[in-house]
């Protein structure tokens, strides 16, 4: 099949946004692939921006970041990292939103752990492991989780587990007992407490358990 022609090829373009590529070929001369773009690194090693424009830049990127959403230091560290920003750079940045409270680990475990819990109805294993994916450190994370009370954690999937059992009405009762029991551990209850909770479900609809057994399969 013959090459089709006619259709304008542009680079990304430029610091401004215009396109530097021209029509029909790449940029780099004949049959060239265009250069990559060089990383914030690379251009301050290069003398093309100075260290203090590298920091604003980050701290710009940092700002849109948390416009968006709240993040852990870890996950802003990776997102800097990505970019290409020295890790000099990073921690003088993060260091500066840290000590005006922007970037506050503490009190984004916190609020993971309301949230999920209360929202979610995820357990404190479920919530554990959110942190641990958000590079919330340990000693941080554990003291975010001790604002769970272990009652509040039962009533909240006990709550869970009433859903669970009436989505599946009509279903054999094993198989209802599988999937409620199965979700309830994907949230991080343990399996004896998430298949005591599914039971007491079931019980509260009226139907018999006392000879329920479970089998994962």
């Amino acid at each position: 099949m013959g090459k089709r022609r006619g259709h304008p090829a542009f680079s990304e373009g430029d610091e401004e946004g215009r396109p530097t590529g021209g029509r029909g070929r790449r940029n780099g001369g004949r049959g060239g692939e265009r250069a990559p773009r060089k990383t914030v690194a690379e251009r301050l090693e290069g003398g093309e921006i100075t260290r203090d424009d590298a920091v604003e830049k980050a701290r710009e990127v940092v700002l849109r970041i948390l416009t968006a959403a709240q993040k852990s230091r870890r996950e802003l560290e990776q997102s800097l990292a990505r970019k290409g920003y020295p890790e000099d750079v990073v921690v003088q940045v993060l260091d500066r939103f840290g000590e005006v409270g922007l970037v506050d680990d503490a009190t984004y475990a916190e609020t993971i752990v309301r949230t999920r819990h209360a929202e979610r109805g995820l357990a404190r294993r479920g919530i554990a492991a959110e942190l641990r994916r958000r590079g919330i450190d340990e000693d941080t994370a554990v003291e975010a989780l001790d604002q769970l009370d272990p009652d509040d954690e039962r009533a909240a999937g006990a709550r869970l587990a009433g859903k669970l059992v009436t989505r599946t009405r009509g279903l054999d009762r094993q198989v209802r007992v599988r999937r409620a029991v199965g979700s309830l551990a994907r949230k991080g209850y343990g399996p004896g407490l998430a298949f005591e909770l599914v039971k007491d479900a079931l019980a509260a609809e009226g139907e018999e358990t006392d000879d329920l057994g479970y089998a994962e399969d």
